[in-house]
């Protein structure tokens, strides 16, 4: 995790000190569950809770033990041990390193996952806002960065909107994927611990119970977990790729915010740069990166190996500390997003009405001329507007002869109207948002 692209709630998840205290809730609550079945002393479970529940577990002390015994998990215990005292013994009863690890780390990511769909929400809300806002601002539509026709900047915001509500969605899908666990023992057999004792770690835990797990809880529910983080982020690099080319000063239709005192270029006072959308693309990657050694630790040797170990102590907390920073970027940016509707209807004005070029195609098929005609007929004045030699479509349509045999003066500027595009506008919105 790096500071500068950190932010506090998510990356509290991951410290070592909300790990241990974790780690301690599955063992005490563990035991809890083998006093009830009569495996260990009542009063054995009792001590441990009540002299583990507010302890302060010391970071320092447990990495001292683990350098000696090499081993995270006995020098958490160890040092439970001088905590809680004698008792401590009956902790960790039957079970493995990898009860505790893989329980541990399928809460870390249930609960990163709830900060990543309330920062998902966040972002909902203000798409949502700025679609309505301008539902019926004209801007031009780009197909391969060329002028396409007329489409609305609110109808860009609903596009977003939509593909943002399936990110929830998928969210939503990987945090049921990765929330199980796991207290099934050596090989994953229950030889040495009552599945009771699983079911209710995992009902205290907020968790389901893994079916069958092999020591450790299979890696594929992990993989689609960080898959679903790769998407959203390729989703957040697609918008912000959007508001980066609309920034550019031959467009110039949206800018990020700038605010009073902020400088853009230390060398060139005039610069009004794209920094968090550019940011935004940068950390897009990185938590895309993260997919592929996920998809690589679910191939384990056998019942279990620790090749996966070090890859989720690195993709665990820089994936989800990664995008919900971004997340929170993107919703700030959106939100404060400024718009330029001159701008817009500037840019549809530049080709000189080129924008209509398929209606009047249309116009002239229904007029009766043949397709392949039609299209050689609009083409050719066309592209003298492209050209530079003309910035007045419509008149050289009139001038036509050949098109002036198919359509009049006021059919060709009815097929001019711009409002023409905007007639279906309600029944995208009604169904992005379930209202018009």
């Amino acid at each position: 995790m790096i500071p500068r692209y950190s932010r506090p709630e998510m990356a509290a998840i991951w410290s070592p000190e909300t790990k241990f205290r974790i780690w301690f809730e599955i063992e005490a609550h563990a035991a809890s569950a083998m006093a009830e079945l009569g495996v260990i002393p009542k009063e054995a479970a009792a001590t441990i809770w009540a002299k583990g529940k507010d302890a302060k577990f010391d970071v320092e002390r447990i990495d001292a033990i683990e350098a000696e015994v090499k081993h995270d998990v006995i020098a958490f215990l160890t040092h439970v041990s001088e905590i809680v005292g004698p008792e401590a013994r009956y902790m960790h009863s039957g079970m493995t390193s990898s009860d505790v690890l893989d329980t541990c780390l399928n809460v870390q990511l249930t609960r990163a996952a709830d900060i990543l769909i309330k920062d998902i929400d966040t972002l909902l809300a203000a798409l949502k806002r700025r679609a309505f806002e301008h539902k019926l601002t004209p801007t031009v539509g780009r197909s391969h960065g060329i002028h396409a026709e007329p489409t609305t900047f609110g109808l860009k915001m609903a596009q977003a909107y939509a593909e943002f509500s399936r990110c929830r969605e998928r969210m939503v899908a990987a945090r049921k994927e990765v929330a199980t666990c796991a207290i099934s023992g050596a090989v994953g057999t229950f030889a040495q611990v009552d599945p009771r004792v699983e079911e209710y770690v995992a009902k205290q835990m907020g968790l389901a119970v893994e079916p069958v797990s092999t020591q450790v809880i299979p890696r594929d529910r992990h993989a689609m977990f960080f898959a679903t983080l790769g998407v959203v982020a390729s989703s957040m690099e697609r918008l912000a790729i959007e508001v980066r080319h609309l920034q550019r000063t031959e467009v110039l239709e949206a800018e990020e915010f700038f605010s009073e005192k902020q400088k853009g270029s230390s060398a060139m006072p005039h610069k009004r740069n794209p920094v968090l959308s550019e940011n935004i693309t940068g950390l897009a990657r990185m938590v895309r990166g993260y997919v592929t050694p996920a998809l690589e630790n679910v191939a384990l040797w056998h019942e279990r190996d620790i090749s996966h170990s070090s890859v989720e102590r690195m993709i665990g907390p820089d994936a989800t500390v990664t995008l919900d920073f971004a997340l929170a970027r993107l919703s700030s940016l959106i939100d404060k997003l400024l718009v330029y509707p001159a701008n817009m209807q500037k840019n549809l004005d530049r080709l000189g009405g080129l924008i209509h070029s398929q209606r009047i195609l249309i116009a002239l098929t229904k007029a009766g001329v043949a397709r392949e005609d039609a299209y050689r007929l609009v083409q050719r004045n066309a592209m003298k507007v492209w050209r530079g030699e003309s910035n007045d479509f419509l008149s050289l349509l009139k001038a036509d002869p050949d098109v002036k045999k198919a359509l009049s003066d006021k059919e060709l500027e009815a097929n001019f109207d711009l409002d023409h595009h905007f007639r279906q506008v309600d029944t995208i919105f009604k169904r992005v948002f379930d209202e018009a």
